[in-house]
């Protein structure tokens, strides 16, 4: 086996060039994800730009779902507050700045921010293949997400 660090290392099906190329043969994400046709490669760079906007869609909803709960909260701090009027300063303050935990709200917004880390994670790793057709694939289709989706965030943020 040759030890050196030159060159390419040979994997199963595919091989892995340690700097930006374009070349076939790149695995992606599992062994059997080797695309070895330019068909094969085109229909997974289409996959990624896809994922790359689901991932901008994925963010600007939860933006916007992040507000109404944040909303739907205060309403309802607001009417506790209205009926108990016993309650000090310090107490409503401390529980403006930590809400109680709702389970309604805290656990899908837990499942949106695992799936948000799931791709950031995947895509990291597509960009580790060194495959520029990969990376140009991932960055237009954030680039693209963020022109369609990104203003639901931004606006979701300053309402």
């Amino acid at each position: 086996m040759n030890m050196t660090m030159d060159g390419s290392v040979e994997l199963a099906t595919g091989q892995m060039l340690p700097y930006l190329h374009f070349t076939l043969g790149d695995t992606l994400w599992f062994l059997g994800w080797v695309p070895q046709s330019r068909g094969a490669m085109f229909g997974a760079c289409i996959g990624l730009f896809l994922l790359a906007l689901l991932e901008r869609w994925l963010a600007a909803c939860k933006a916007i779902i992040e507000v109404h709960w944040n909303k739907s909260q205060m309403l309802a701090d607001k009417q506790k507050d209205s009926v108990i009027l016993k309650h000090s300063t310090a107490d409503r303050i401390f529980r403006r700045l930590a809400p109680p935990f709702v389970a309604a709200y805290d656990l899908p917004r837990g499942v949106a921010y695992a799936a948000l880390a799931l791709l950031n994670y995947l895509f990291m790793l597509t960009i580790m293949t060194f495959q520029l057709a990969f990376i140009f694939s991932l960055v237009v289709g954030l680039g693209v997400g963020e022109a369609l989706f990104g203003r639901y965030a931004l606006s979701a943020h300053l309402h």
